[in-house]
């Protein structure tokens, strides 16, 4: 008797967080059929001695909305062992919608998510109008990896309410009866639940607030008892926590989870400016859950941060006059330009705030921003600040910040982290790793593609915590069982018989995150950031081998998934 794959002699972390252990792995078809000692040979064989075999990683925040229309590589997360990937997190999505209303909604998700306008207005197709068509359009193409999706509030929104909704005004009940039935029938046609977001960090590039900011509470027990009623889901949530604080915004979450009985995750960053918002917020999660209620918190496994450079979407002088009157010229044209003495005297004399597109911007310190080299620093200390080595030069920030990015063919970028470091290091992300109601992710796989690129999360999750006092097996658990059942997913996240065979094989030693790269291969010619990774031999997907070594073989036998089928 022969299988179709064994995988012989891998170091077995199985993602339930037990010890790991030496086993074969025999698979049939999609399926893993046996987990020891295999003794018929397969049809295919791989030697796997002194590698890590996992289960693939599951990603629960992701946004490849847009690029799943156009892209069966959904790189770059498939490139960090993700197998399995949620998106239309954070209110944001192409549907349902109506055809007058897609303008608005690539506006939206370029301003929150920083997906070129030019690029989804190529890419996307628009084979669709409601949410099950627009899942139908997803499925019919294949994928490296598996992907599901919620239903974005904030297209739900529009769709039903139309210019009310972007003049936040509250919803009527017959608004909340139509998004509720809505909800039902977008879940009973395969979404996973849906998403809402409350930040005013969420804008358009024209500086207008995502549509759902205020919506109020009788709105989101419609769009959670909607879930209900199509089948069940999980409810996506973003917010400021400020209205006037986080124990009474919890509350509503709370008060929502309670009448429709769904499932909560949020979104948790320490920020910088509240820096004890975030214990607050796991302690108020932590108590629900001791009352019966699935509320989670979804956190980064290290800061989240701001990439600033002349090829990114973003630098710390774009708002000003002098530089906006060069930024069409190409990057290395562009830098030899800022190095003209009278240029950079100009740009420097500027206001860099009054001009500035970028609604971050005034969160952007000299103190926390730093060089970005190779290979990246995700944990820079005080002293390698902008700030710090301006005054060890005797000079102003603005000019060390200002020559760094004009440097050579102006590829340099400048790394800014907004959360999860207010005193330089990582201990928020560690304290929220010694919470199992915590769950990682955050990595907004396919979004904010010119200034931040955290699709490397699961990468960097294991290359650095498994070197400060974290069990390796810990944290794959964290990444698939973890995540695969936050997702109400019982077919993966485990390497066990009747399971998928989603698998990962990764030389430890070599786990490792490369220097970024700018590239131009979206739609439109657009580019984006991307981060490779080192150390991944083999990633497969339902048995078969999509990534060796890094690269695609060009199998794709990922596919749409719809709960409950």
């Amino acid at each position: 008797m022969s299988h179709d794959l064994v995988i012989r002699n891998g170091w077995v972390l199985d993602g339930t967080g037990a010890p790991g252990f030496e086993a074969d792995i025999a698979v049939e078809g999609e399926r893993i059929v046996l987990v020891g000692t295999v003794p018929s040979r397969g049809r295919e064989e791989i030697e796997a001695k002194g590698l890590l075999v996992t289960p693939g990683f599951v990603d629960i925040h992701t946004h490849y909305d847009g690029q799943a229309v156009w892209d069966s590589h959904l790189a770059p997360s498939a490139w960090h062992g993700v197998t399995t990937a949620l998106m239309g997190n954070c209110g944001v999505g192409f549907a349902p919608c109506r055809a007058a209303d897609r303008e608005t909604l690539i506006a939206l998700m370029e301003g929150v998510e920083d997906i070129p306008g030019p690029v989804l207005h190529e890419g996307l197709n628009w084979s669709w109008e409601s949410f099950p068509e627009y899942l139908d359009t997803l499925e019919r193409r294949p994928r490296d990896i598996d992907i599901a999706a919620l239903l974005p509030h904030g297209a739900l929104r529009v769709h039903v309410m139309g210019e009310r909704a972007l003049r936040l005004e509250n919803a009527t009940a017959a608004d909340i009866a139509a998004m509720r039935a809505l909800t039902a029938e977008a879940v009973a046609a395969g979404a996973f639940g849906a998403s809402t977001s409350r930040t005013i960090s969420h804008r358009t590039l024209a500086g207008d607030p995502t549509p759902t900011l205020k919506a109020q509470e009788e709105e989101l027990v419609g769009l959670a008892c909607g879930m209900a009623e199509g089948g069940g889901g999980l409810l996506e949530l973003v917010s400021d926590w400020n209205t006037p604080d986080p124990a009474t915004e919890f509350a509503i979450v709370r008060r929502v989870a309670a009448a429709s009985g769904q499932p909560v995750v949020f979104s948790l960053t320490a920020r910088h400016d509240r820096t004890e918002a975030w214990k607050e917020l796991l302690a108020l999660a932590e108590d629900a859950a001791a009352h019966g209620l699935d509320i989670r918190p979804v956190f980064p496994p290290r800061p989240i941060g701001i990439l600033l450079g002349l090829e990114g979407s973003q630098n710390p002088f774009s708002g000003c006059p002098s530089y906006r009157a060069i930024q069409h010229l190409p990057p290395a044209q562009r830098a030899a330009a800022m190095r003209e003495p009278s240029r950079r005297a100009a740009i420097l004399s500027e206001d860099r705030i009054a001009g500035s597109s970028f609604p971050l911007i005034t969160r952007l310190s000299w103190a926390r921003m730093f060089p970005f080299g190779d290979p990246p620093d995700y944990a820079p200390p005080r002293e390698a600040s902008i700030e710090a080595r301006a005054a060890r030069e005797g000079r102003r920030p603005e000019e060390v910040a200002y020559d760094l990015l004009a440097e050579g063919e102006g590829r340099n970028f400048l790394f800014a982290p907004l959360t999860n470091s207010a005193d330089y290091t990582l201990d928020a992300s560690a304290e929220c790793l010694r919470h199992r109601i915590a769950i990682v992710g955050l990595s907004d796989g396919g979004a904010h593609v010119g200034f931040i690129s955290d699709a490397s999360f699961p990468t960097f999750l294991l290359a650095h915590w498994s070197k400060r006092g974290f069990a390796m097996e810990e944290l794959v658990r964290r990444q698939t069982s973890d995540t695969a059942r936050a997702m109400g997913l019982t077919d993966r996240g485990v390497i066990a018989p009747g399971l998928l065979a989603d698998l990962n094989l990764i030389a430890e030693e070599e786990l490792s995150l490369p220097a970024l790269r700018m590239v131009h291969d979206l739609p439109a010619g657009g580019r984006r950031l991307l981060q490779g990774a080192r150390g991944y031999r083999a990633t497969l997907k339902r048995g078969v081998v999509t990534y060796r070594d890094g690269v695609a073989t060009g199998a794709l036998p990922g596919r749409l998934l719809r709960r409950g089928r």
